[in-house]
């Protein structure tokens, strides 16, 4: 196949996307966007590397959201955080992991289906509810941590990973499954 016929072949399959498919690559696109700006408009130094390799790899997951950029972008942002960032639990730290959230969400629902698939708005709804948990169940983690971390608890790191564990087991059973489940 020659790149002419890939190129037609491409914008063909473009023509024929389905909404659902343009509206998980908008999501990728703008929540993309916000994780690397927040970082950007803090007050510390951000390691260079983020958006230098940032940019091309979201572009690269809006494209191809289920190839491995899309996990390389979310570990690139978060580490690049780690990095630099000071330790206490912000308001951009909570807009960040909430971006890169909804980041992994919208690539995983997009790599589910080709850019020209049809979707009923039954697989949609089935998706939106664990998104939507895990999007505000965000945010309350991280209040929680930020309480008992200023609390001194003893054990906090414990009280902070049954919390993920809490969090992570609602969103499971959220999306319908079981434990049982195949």
């Amino acid at each position: 196949m020659s790149g002419a016929e890939r190129v037609t072949r491409w914008l063909a399959e473009i023509r024929a996307s389905g909404s659902a498919s343009l509206i998980a690559r908008a999501a990728i696109a703008l929540a993309g966007t916000v994780a690397l700006l927040v970082p950007a408009v803090q007050s510390w130094n951000q390691l260079d590397a983020v958006p230098v390799v940032g940019v091309p790899l979201l572009v690269v997951c809006i494209v191809l959201p289920d190839s491995a950029p899309a996990l390389v972008f979310i570990v690139l942002v978060a580490l690049g955080w780690i990095v630099r960032a000071p330790a206490e639990v912000s308001v951009s730290v909570v807009i960040t992991g909430i971006a890169l959230v909804v980041v992994h969400l919208a690539s995983a629902f997009a790599g589910q289906i080709p850019s020209y698939g049809q979707v009923s708005r039954r697989a949609v709804r089935r998706w939106l509810l664990p998104a939507t948990v895990a999007l505000l169940l965000g945010p309350v983690v991280a209040i929680a941590a930020a309480l008992v971390r200023g609390a001194a608890v003893p054990g906090s790191l414990l009280v902070t990973v049954g919390a993920l564990a809490a969090a992570t087991a609602a969103i499971w059973f959220a999306s319908g499954q079981s434990i049982g489940s195949d």
